[in-house]
């Protein structure tokens, strides 16, 4: 990491520290001295347990109170007072807890409660900040024409739900006439821009520069700092099943403790996501250029996805990368539905930087190669009548039979009936 992209980490970060204060904590303590920075970021005084495990780890930590809210099969549990004297020393109050568990019950019994963020500016990688635009550029992924023939990969029939920042409509944008969703709250005090804001309408733009007529909606739920907590994104991916989504799109995630699924998440999969025939939860594989896993999108019961460099064969510097990413599709410089008002940049080395948008931005990140793919999975739909995990398992068996070397499977964005 050099030394821009190390000043950029750290700024990304200081948002989420002034967002949450003393909730949060960062492991390592002594992050901001390591070349690879943070491993996750989690709640304090709180860790996940599995639902059959809360009497004996209560009885392990002599105390705890389990919290309200969530889904069946994961408790949140808030941690007693004080620390059982035979715990393990730590410098913090949290760790030694999960320390202690990691040694009498095994590892993964007992999980901090990690946060998840979006994807484009909040980790540690070069991925960018919303960049201007001239004034009439056209969608690139380029939109189809509005007069498509029968028969066209259009999405039509087919339902995305995006759990992002929000909605903010964007009226000279008319290729998302018909999406819906939670209002985000997109400017700040002084009227500008907010960090996350757009985000996504952003997605929601670039899966129907793919998908003409799928119907998406866009929930709000990242909304302090671009992050939400394990338990809460568990409980709001389980109340958007309520919707009957066919694809799930979540251009969030994280990496954890140890590399272990997340608790809380790998129950939503195992007892909620898998018992929905046909229904795909596609997701982002980050933006920290590391082969560690990323959370949802390593899980093998989701469509995992890379970036693309601009030259649509490599692979994007700043994509996550390893067997567990199921495929790579253009993430980089795609230019897209934004807001219009005036945005103050955070990052170095533009912190501080004034930008002025008209409804249209050019921006990067495995954030936005993830809609592209939820669109051909929605298009190929629309014409096979095949549900969703059904077309996803073809579109990756067809990017498997072409991977590019030194980077893997790749969808492009013509390529949603390319295995008929």
């Amino acid at each position: 990491m050099d030394q821009t992209n190390e000043r950029k980490y750290v700024a990304q970060l200081a948002l989420i520290l002034a967002a949450y204060g003393k909730e949060v904590e960062i492991f390592p303590p002594d992050w901001e001295k390591r070349p690879e920075g943070a491993d996750y970021l989690y709640r304090t005084g709180v860790v996940l347990v599995r639902d059959e495990d809360v009497p004996r780890v209560i009885e392990l930590f002599r105390g705890g109170r389990p919290a309200e809210g969530g889904i069946g099969g994961v408790t949140r549990l808030l941690l007693p007072a004080e620390v059982p004297p035979d715990a393990p020393e730590d410098r913090s109050y949290t760790q030694r807890f999960l320390r202690y568990a990691d040694l009498r019950l095994g590892r993964g019994v007992v999980t901090p409660e990690h946060l998840f963020y979006v994807c484009p500016s909040v980790s540690p990688c070069p991925a960018t900040e919303p960049e201007e635009v001239p004034p009439g550029s056209p969608p690139d992924p380029v939109l189809p024409t509005p007069f498509l023939p029968a028969g066209a990969a259009d999405g039509r029939g087919v339902k995305v739900v995006v759990l992002d920042v929000g909605w903010s409509d964007a009226p000279a944008a008319y290729w998302l006439g018909g999406v819906t969703g939670d209002p985000e709250t997109a400017f700040d005090g002084s009227g500008r821009i907010r960090p996350y804001a757009g985000h996504g309408t952003f997605i929601a733009g670039v899966m129907r520069a793919v998908a003409r007529n799928v119907e998406i909606v866009v929930k709000s739920y990242f909304t302090t700092a671009g992050a939400m907590w394990e338990f809460d994104l568990a409980q709001a991916l389980d109340e958007v099943l309520d919707l009957a989504p066919d694809i799930i799109s979540l251009s969030a995630g994280t990496r954890t403790r140890f590399n272990l699924p997340p608790l809380g998440l790998d129950v939503f999969i195992k007892t909620r996501l898998d018992r929905i025939n046909g229904l795909a939860l596609v997701a982002a594989a980050g933006n920290e250029a590391t082969r560690d896993y990323f959370w949802p999108a390593a899980f093998p019961e989701t469509v995992g996805v890379g970036a693309l460099a601009d030259n649509g064969r490599d692979r994007a510097s700043f994509s996550n990368f390893g067997g567990w990413v199921d495929v790579y599709a253009p993430g980089s410089e795609l230019v897209n539905a934004f807001l219009t008002g005036e945005y103050q940049c955070t990052e170095p080395p533009h912190a501080g930087e004034l930008r002025e948008f008209g409804g249209m931005a050019r921006w990067s990140g495995t954030s936005f190669a993830t809609p592209l793919v939820a669109g051909l999975i929605a298009g190929r739909m629309s014409v096979t009548g095949e549900n969703a995990v059904q077309a996803a398992g073809a579109l990756l068996a067809f990017a498997r039979t072409q991977p590019v070397p030194g980077t893997g499977p790749v969808l492009q964005a013509g390529d949603a009936l390319a295995s008929l």
